[in-house]
């Protein structure tokens, strides 16, 4: 009996099916800073190596030989660079410390799985005995670990940003609209947008302090003031850039809402917003990233938790270590910016009508 082979047209059709299926999911890769694996797919699926490799060395290969000539710079320079604690370390001594930072991370959270452990099996004897009463549950006290501090930024700077957003959204739309608003706010904008997160947070310190005499509320005071600053200081581009969206519209959609005589919040949800999205979006993303930057600042100066309070806390230590592990951290917040400006770029994708914007 001899195998049945596919026609042609059959497998020229599968094949056309995988391509379209690549070219779909390449959206994705791009959008997430992986644009290198669609041309690997393509051509593993059949398509001309040629064009692909081109594509493959553009986005993959020159950012890979761009990060080891830094690598390389950095090893050869970091040595000669003589500090009060030692020389500059190199890029072995920064992984080494970084994965010195995740081994704390891991003898911390056995000791914590230990404390709950023992606090359960002690908590268990004396309901056996009947000393419900005697049952205490206590949170483990360790120092917070590298992780637990980026977390603790994280939080933070979304909250500052979240905050941000809600109040320089609807006063961007309203600058947009009213010449009038716009006139008598832009003398404000001006002179606040470039001050700077050092001036904000002693007043925010003592605000807060005065206003938020509790510490035991929802939010701890250290966490209010960060994302306070952030708020201040991040605001002012998505503020901007929603009040030029939508000033910037086209003056038709504006006539087609008054001949249909909508209402102001349709006319706002309808048109003025899906007009105005791509600068809104490139006004959140600015403010994302002041944010990030300003919070670094913030956990430095007040020492609040956090990714700034551990870079000074280790430049305060002073120990052999120390510079290594602040280098870890400046990798960590750069990391960490580049990530949530994808993010805010995937946003901005699927809620604008285009995914170049």
């Amino acid at each position: 009996m001899t195998a049945i082979t596919d026609p042609t047209h059959v497998k020229a059709a599968r094949q056309e099916r995988r391509f379209a299926r690549i070219t779909k999911a390449d959206k994705l890769f791009r959008l997430i800073g992986l644009a290198w694996i669609a041309p690997m797919l393509r051509i593993a699926a059949g398509d001309q190596a040629g064009p692909n490799l081109r594509d493959i060395w553009r986005t993959l290969g020159i950012p890979l030989v761009a990060i080891v000539l830094f690598l390389a710079a950095w090893a050869v320079l970091a040595p000669r660079v003589q500090t009060s604690l030692g020389a500059v370390p190199g890029p072995a001594a920064v992984w080494e410390q970084a994965v010195s930072l995740h081994e704390d991370y891991l003898r911390d959270s056995a000791k914590a799985d230990d404390f709950y452990a023992r606090q359960e099996a002690r908590n268990a004897k004396l309901v056996a005995a009947g000393k419900e009463d005697a049952v205490k549950w206590r949170d483990y006290t360790g120092a917070p670990t590298y992780y637990a501090q980026i977390w603790t930024s994280l939080q933070t700077v979304f909250f500052g940003f979240l905050v941000a957003t809600v109040v320089a959204v609807p006063v961007g739309i309203l600058c947009g609209l009213s010449p009038v608003v716009s006139a008598g706010l832009n003398p404000l904008i001006q002179i606040f947008k470039p001050v700077s997160p050092l001036a904000w947070l002693p007043i925010v310190t003592m605000i807060i302090s005065a206003v938020y005499a509790t510490n035991d509320g929802l939010f701890s005071k250290s966490f209010l003031i960060s994302a306070i600053t952030v708020t201040l200081c991040s605001l002012w581009p998505t503020l901007i850039n929603t009040a030029l969206g939508v000033a910037s519209i086209d003056k038709d959609l504006v006539n087609v809402g008054r001949v249909l005589n909508l209402d102001t919040r349709t006319q706002i949800t309808k048109l003025v917003l899906p007009s105005a999205l791509p600068l809104i979006f490139t006004g959140l993303r600015l403010s994302l990233g002041v944010g990030w930057m300003v919070l670094i600042a913030a956990e430095m100066l007040a020492q609040n938790p956090g990714l700034g309070k551990f870079v000074w806390d280790e430049f305060q230590n002073g120990s052999s270590q120390s510079l290594a592990r602040i280098m870890v951290a400046v990798l960590t917040i750069g990391i960490i910016g580049y990530a949530l400006d994808r993010l805010m770029f995937a946003l901005q994708s699927m809620f604008t009508f285009s995914a170049t914007r």
